[in-house]
């Protein structure tokens, strides 16, 4: 099992479209070989989740219900809140669970049953 693939914010980059087609190169991916550098990125939740915590994703924190960044994050559309699913999911089963779910989805998202 590999978590590396799971952004910060629940996004399975492993299946998206946009990540298999090269135009994005997930959330994580390139910091932990030096390849970038995470003091460069401009996402906050990725720094705070990822630099400053230290966690694979937000569902490991457990100030994640309360946490403005992340929150004001999940409420700006449909994808969104379908990556807020995924972190739910992820608190509640596991990161094993969710890989074996998400490795069907076809996007970066999907149903979770």
């Amino acid at each position: 099992m590999s978590t590396i693939e799971i952004g910060c914010c629940g996004a399975y980059c492993k299946t998206c479209r946009e990540f298999k087609n090269k135009n994005c190169r997930g959330c994580k991916l390139g910091y932990e070989d030096g390849e970038r550098d995470i003091n460069r990125a401009k996402c906050k939740m990725k720094l705070c989740c990822f630099r400053d915590k230290k966690y694979e994703t937000c569902a490991d924190c457990p100030e994640w219900e309360s946490c403005d960044i992340v929150q004001e994050w999940y409420a700006k559309g449909y994808s969104r809140g379908k990556c807020r699913q995924s972190i739910e999911f992820i608190r509640k089963e596991g990161y094993g669970e969710f890989i074996k779910m998400a490795d069907r989805w076809k996007n970066h998202y999907g149903k979770l049953d």
